[in-house]
């Protein structure tokens, strides 16, 4: 981990400590003609380290996405892959690297059992992850969400070896995100945190990252979005995106059981998914978490401590954010209720629920994000 702003000029430096000589740098199509890409691209120059860039990468990162990538990868003779801007690049990035020496389909890598165990791990590419949002946590995490086109669905592909070897949080390059992504992604951390924590999976040391996570989002978020130069909380951001990551592994829940589908579905920002389903959720699960609501409120230093003292903070935060109350507010118009539901039932995610999940509770969360019903 090499934290602090600034601390991209040592990117050369890295490539060769990775025994590498000529990296790809993987980003998306919206962050390719942006001035912090070139500035990447400048200092590996500088360090005389010869790159090529591949951006052919969308919002919802595609198998497709994957397949070209990995084809650039090898016509280059790359050794190495830098990952950088937001969840979708990185997941990309990463999927890339793994993809590039295997001969399997990817999809066999599902996160699904012991499916990780197929991976052919005797030559893999090295990843050096530079994250220019806090949102996904993506540079500390060990898989990547992708989506299947003609399955129509978001596939968890896993393997321990996919966290990245070196990682970059250097704040200078997230300050030119916009208000909007910032709170987006922002919002996308806490859900990683938030359902991490309430998850009922025994994992002490997961919840105590989450917990201190959302203390974070909730100081230095709303400073990020309402000034986007500061510096101080761009970087705590950048810290808070990560421990959610790394929280996620005692689980996820309903958030992200629908996020998925809906994404998959109508290609719609996870983060912004994660805000308007978050406090339906909250309020689902609440007989289940109440005492750890209970726990979160006196953390975060709310009026009240009890779990509805964190669903209104929520709200609060959601709204003050600027972001909508339901799925309509996003775009989200003419949804298959059944067809989420029943994809929503089969995520990976949905198991992580504090309360079992079943067809017809899942149909209730899903109207209540339509129809505004906290």
């Amino acid at each position: 981990m090499r934290f602090g702003a600034g601390r991209i000029a040592e990117l050369a430096a890295a490539v060769a400590e990775l025994g590498a000589r000529r990296p790809l740098v993987v980003t998306d199509r919206g962050l390719a003609d942006l001035p912090l890409t070139a500035r990447v691209m400048d200092v590996l120059a500088a360090g005389g380290v010869t790159a090529a860039l591949f951006s052919d990468v969308k919002p919802n990162p595609t198998g497709g996405n994957v397949a070209a990538g990995v084809a650039a990868l090898k016509a280059g003779g790359h050794d190495l892959v830098v990952a950088l801007g937001g969840g979708s690049a990185l997941d990309a990035a990463k999927a890339i690297a793994l993809m590039a020496t295997q001969s399997r389909p990817m999809w066999d890598f599902e996160d699904i059992g012991d499916n990780w165990k197929r991976v052919d791990t005797s030559a893999l590419i090295p990843v050096i992850a530079i994250p220019t949002t806090a949102g996904t946590g993506s540079e500390l995490g060990r898989s990547s969400v992708i989506t299947h086109e003609t399955e129509g669905r978001k596939v968890i592909v896993f393997h321990p070896r996919m966290m990245p070897n070196i990682v970059f949080m250097d704040a200078e390059l997230t300050l030119g995100l916009p208000a909007k992504v910032t709170a987006a992604t922002g919002m996308d951390a806490l859900s990683h945190a938030l359902e991490a924590y309430s998850a009922p999976t025994f994992h002490p040391m997961a919840e105590g990252v989450a917990l201190n996570a959302m203390r974070l989002i909730k100081e230095h978020l709303p400073r990020a979005v309402a000034d986007g130069s500061d510096i101080e909380a761009r970087s705590q951001m950048l810290i808070a995106s990560g421990m959610g990551c790394v929280a996620l592994q005692k689980g996820l829940g309903a958030i992200h059981a629908l996020a998925h589908p809906l994404g998959a579905l109508h290609d719609a920002h996870h983060g912004l998914l994660n805000a308007v389903l978050m406090p339906y959720v909250v309020a689902f699960n609440r007989p289940a978490v109440e005492d750890k609501l209970t726990a979160l409120a006196r953390i975060l230093d709310l009026p009240a401590h009890d779990g509805d003292a964190v669903i209104q903070w929520i709200v609060r935060l959601r709204d003050g954010l600027g972001i909508g109350a339901t799925l309509g507010d996003i775009g989200l118009h003419d949804i298959d209720r059944d067809k989420v539901v029943e994809m929503a039932l089969a995520d990976p995610c949905a198991g992580g629920n504090p309360i079992a999940l079943d067809t017809a509770n899942l149909r209730g969360l899903l109207d209540r994000a339509i129809d505004g019903r906290l």
